[in-house]
């Protein structure tokens, strides 16, 4: 999996709570797969801890993309999910380290400079927010392309996500800019067609 990463990163879709109300997460994650998206981070911040984990697990019955998991590192090793994602306020990259497979994947954020050396010991970067977001309130300022390309010129070459209210518009210059892809939530799940949706991100120009 490690091996693959960047590929995976090339589109990201992160789950939300509000998006997910009242559909059928399974049937909308299915369909994003099958526009393009490839890879998955299960992210639900109101959902019971059975929940979640009832969901990742079907999550990586169902589809054939890795499934990385919000926060909970628990229940990514629990379900045998490719990975987990962990904010500013979680456990730590290099705890997590200690305690998870070889081939585990270790994602991080880092928006500013007090970030670097936690994300040191993560696989990939989740970097933004790209620009404003209301699906993450404390994402902090936008940082543009230009500021996020200066936090990706700090990662070491390890792969990296940009995140943050982007757009198709945006793939073709994160791209160029050296980002191995994007991670998007609104701008696929709040679709009614959510296919349709992610095959906006991977148009032939952006790849």
């Amino acid at each position: 999996m490690r091996e693959n990463l960047a590929a995976a990163l090339r589109l990201l879709l992160v789950t939300d709570d509000a998006l997910l109300a009242g559909r059928d997460p399974i049937l909308l994650c299915r369909a994003a797969v099958q526009g393009g998206v490839t890879a998955v981070q299960l992210r639900l911040k109101q959902a019971s801890d059975r929940a979640v984990l009832d969901l990742a697990a079907e999550l990586i019955r169902e589809l054939d993309v890795p499934i990385f998991i919000n926060d909970r590192l628990d229940i990514a090793l629990a379900v045998g999910a490719a990975g987990v994602h962990l904010g500013p306020d979680d456990l730590s990259p290099a705890l997590a380290r200690r305690i998870v497979p070889a081939d585990f994947v270790i994602g991080a954020s880092v928006g500013g400079d007090g970030e670097f050396v936690r994300g040191a010991a993560a696989d990939y970067w989740g970097i933004g927010p790209l620009h404003g977001t209301i699906t993450k309130r404390d994402a902090g300022a936008p940082l543009g392309l230009d500021g996020a390309s200066g936090i990706l010129a700090r990662a070491g070459g390890r792969p990296c996500v940009v995140i943050g209210g982007v757009v198709p518009g945006d793939v073709a210059a994160a791209r160029a800019a050296g980002f191995a892809g994007v991670a998007v939530v609104r701008g696929i799940l709040e679709s009614g067609d959510v296919e349709a949706a992610a095959r906006r991100y991977t148009m032939p120009a952006t790849r």
